[in-house]
């Protein structure tokens, strides 16, 4: 029993530091599993199990084989920025903030995705504070966060 109980906490242990914390993996997949070619489509779909990528040690759903193979085609097209959290919380306060799915840019031809709460619309405060100014504090942070 007592071999057990230490194999089960390795077990667990293990996954829990091993899971990808470059990624919001809310749900066990990058954007919560909503279908990350689908927002470059002026769509928010929610992805299938059926459609499943494995991409940089985490999972990816999609809504149709069609978007599955356009993913596996170019990725880094379709991957969202900063992992998948909150574009605006990084860039403010370099603050890794969950995201609402259904709230998101396309700028440049990439993805941001934001937090939308409780009365606060971070894509919105985004666009009103100056997203260039905001997107260039991101990228800055988002390098310290992803280096440490």
């Amino acid at each position: 029993m007592k071999k057990y109980f230490s194999f089960l906490v390795l077990l667990i242990s293990s996954n829990l530091f091993s899971q990808n914390t470059e990624y919001n993996l809310k749900n066990g997949y990058v954007a919560e599993g909503y279908d990350v070619v689908s927002y470059f489509q002026q769509q928010v779909t929610k992805g299938n199990k059926q459609f499943t990528a494995n991409f940089d040690g985490v999972k990816f759903q999609f809504s149709s084989q069609e978007n599955l193979t356009l993913f596996n085609l170019n990725p880094q097209k379709y991957i969202p920025q900063y992992g998948g959290f909150c574009a605006y919380a990084i860039g403010k306060n370099g603050e890794k903030v969950s995201i609402h799915p259904k709230t998101f840019e396309i700028r440049e031809g990439k993805l941001y995705l934001f937090y939308n709460s409780w009365g606060t619309n971070t894509l919105e405060l985004w666009q009103k504070e100056g997203a260039e100014k905001l997107q260039q504090k991101a990228d800055e942070n988002w390098k310290k966060i992803v280096k440490n």
